[in-house]
């Protein structure tokens, strides 16, 4: 079932059909290198589809899969789901592509998408997204997507910017494109 579709990507929810894929994804270094989790090989790719699916059952959200529309490829995740930080569940904003789809705008594209989805489809309040600083892809991903002010807070034993965008955030963002 698709979510919603961007220009270039159409998203949908996870399955574990898309096992060998994502772990293909999940399973390069460099994919990983800012991931609390590190590399996944087969079996923590599948935990992490079934995490997903009880997210979608429990929260009605979470990561989905993306597909490039020329070719039909999935091409990585992108989607909303719940995250502790310290005690406080937040609706936390996570992403990962493979490596041939770097440096031409599918993250931007996809966290765009995902960002019109949560506040205008599932009517989420606010959405927080974590990076480590030295993620500078990231970094300019959130910041082009209109997240602006962060904190810093230790995550998993790392010190990590917390940026926050609100419904109302949004909304004011996107008037003004």
């Amino acid at each position: 079932m698709q979510l919603f579709e961007t220009e270039r990507l159409v998203a949908r929810q996870l399955s574990h059909q898309d096992v060998p894929v994502l772990t293909e994804i999940l399973s390069d270094p460099e994919v990983m290198e800012y991931s609390v989790r590190g590399v996944c090989d087969e079996k923590a790719t599948r935990e992490f589809i079934d995490w997903c699916l009880e997210c979608y059952s429990s929260h009605g959200i979470g990561p989905w899969a993306l597909f490039e529309k020329e070719s039909g490829d999935l091409i990585g995740f992108c989607g909303v789901g719940p995250e502790f930080v310290g005690e406080i569940e937040e609706i936390n904003l996570g992403y990962r592509l493979a490596r041939r789809f770097w440096r031409q705008g599918f993250a931007t594209e996809a966290v765009k998408g995902v960002m019109q989805y949560a506040f205008e489809q599932k009517h989420c309040e606010s959405v927080v997204v974590i990076i480590e600083p030295e993620h500078t892809a990231s970094v300019r991903v959130t910041e082009k997507s209109g997240f602006r002010d962060y904190t810093v807070h230790n995550f998993h034993n790392r010190l990590v910017r917390l940026y926050r965008m609100t419904c109302e955030g949004w909304a004011l963002h996107n008037k003004s494109l």
